[in-house]
């Protein structure tokens, strides 16, 4: 009853917000109908559009990147439907930041972290862009860059052409769908948590402390190793995926190889133009790639969080030292 009610209510606060945009544009039925419909396809990090009727095949809801309006809600949309549930109800019920849940504030964090780093990013290496950021005021900038840094969390709408950034920030595009939503959420991809509690591994390993802590907690070694586990799962599931579309794909690039298989492992939706252009086998991959990305991976990342205990060793063999390093 709490996710339905939630998701009806922030639904349809995002559809009355789009409305205002919609309805003087396209009139009345026609108006409420685009409103409810990319409101849902945001939040619910779907990414589909009815623009190609109107501004031209392919091209997402580039007609609205100075539009303050669509772009921020369409953003918030696509970052409340990635947060996951759990969040937004701790949130709704206290309300406080420091009085959320150890999860909330790690999911939150890692969130608006991705958002801010990957905005800045794409602001600078396409800031001069004439095909992407470069003929736009400064407040389209700014909102091209977070629109931007925002959808590849596995939500896959655009406000500029994907086709003509620059390597660099694809690159940054790909890390960032390879990262995708957090759990419990309507996003794909390895999950904010799993970056999180690695980078907290890491942190704890440089100052030698004993303890992975945050936020005053200390992070379980289960969740370490199961974080460690789904990451390097997905690494070599995309890679094996790069690898394929790579070599079967004559006009595919590394990059566009790359973003593709990214794009499908973690159900964003996102093309640089490479979609139309698979083959038959390409096309099996990559559907494959999607049913994993939202299906399979899903039930690796569930059986590895829902084993409660771990199996006593009959057998407990003496250390042995391997150089690392």
């Amino acid at each position: 009853r709490y996710v339905l009610l939630m998701t009806f209510v922030i639904e349809g606060f995002g559809a009355l917000i789009l409305s205002t945009v919609f309805i003087p544009e396209f009139g009345l039925v026609k108006g409420i109908w685009f409103s409810i419909f990319h409101a849902i396809s945001a939040f619910c990090n779907a990414g589909f559009d009815l623009m190609g009727n109107i501004s031209g095949p392919f091209t997402s809801i580039t007609r609205y990147v100075n539009n303050i309006t669509v772009s921020l809600t369409i953003s918030a949309l696509i970052v409340l439907g990635g947060i996951g549930f759990p969040v937004i109800l701790d949130v709704v019920k206290n309300k406080k930041p420091s009085k959320l849940n150890i999860h909330s504030k790690v999911v939150l964090i890692t969130t608006a972290t991705l958002i801010i780093t990957g905005m800045v990013f794409i602001l600078f290496i396409e800031y001069s862009n004439p095909k992407t950021l470069g003929d736009l005021s400064l407040k389209g900038k700014l909102l091209g860059s977070l629109f931007q840094s925002i959808t590849p969390r596995t939500a896959g709408f655009n406000t500029i052409d994907l086709a003509s950034m620059h390597q660099g920030s694809l690159f940054i595009m790909i890390i960032l769908m390879f990262i995708g939503a957090s759990p419990c959420s309507t996003g794909g991809g390895v999950k904010t948590t799993t970056i999180a509690t690695i980078v907290l591994a890491v942190r704890s390993f440089i100052f030698e402390r004993e303890d992975i802590e945050v936020f005053e907690r200390r992070v379980g070694i289960n969740a370490v190793r199961k974080s460690i586990a789904i990451f390097f799962i997905g690494i070599l599931v995309v890679f094996v995926g790069i690898l394929i579309i790579n070599l079967t794909q004559e006009s595919f690039d590394l990059i566009e190889s790359a973003f593709e298989v990214a794009s499908a492992f973690a159900t964003v939706g996102s093309s640089i133009g490479g979609s139309p252009n698979l083959n038959v086998f390409g096309k099996i991959v990559i559907m494959m790639y999607m049913f994993m990305g939202r299906v399979g991976f899903l039930t690796i990342f569930i059986a590895l969080v829902a084993k409660n205990s771990v199996k006593k060793q009959v057998i407990r063999f003496p250390e042995g030292k391997i150089i690392v390093g």
